[in-house]
């Protein structure tokens, strides 16, 4: 099996770079005044983002990010399609996984990252 190339993250409006390689967008709405040109966004999965039940109870709030972590890491070991078509990606080429949260400490790219990382 070959290894898994880079896989990056990346705020969805900072600005692209070829060495972005694969641009994923992993949240589940279109980032706010961004047209699909300037986000360059190859391959949107909608359906790799927390579902929004989860989505609208974190609501981006630091303190409760160990128990969405948890909880976004049970939906994703529920969806194994979108999780192994994103590891299929990544040893392809480079990908970069694009998220919309200001936050970039406390947002679901870095989960998604560091599971696909220890899968």
């Amino acid at each position: 099996m070959k290894k898994p190339n880079e896989i990056k993250i990346k705020r969805v409006y900072e600005q692209p770079d070829k060495e972005d390689g694969l641009r994923i967008l992993v949240d589940r709405l279109w980032p706010r005044g961004l047209t699909k040109e300037k986000a360059d966004v190859d391959l949107w999965l909608k359906d790799i983002a927390p579902g929004t039940e989860l989505r609208k109870w974190f609501g981006h709030e630091p303190a409760k990010w160990d128990d969405f972590k948890k909880k976004y890491l049970l939906e994703l070991k529920e969806n194994k399609g979108m999780v192994s078509l994103l590891k299929e990606k990544a040893r392809q080429e480079t990908i970069t996984l694009l998220y919309a949260a200001k936050d970039q400490e406390h947002n679901e790219a870095l989960v998604l990252l560091n599971y696909l990382v220890k899968e």
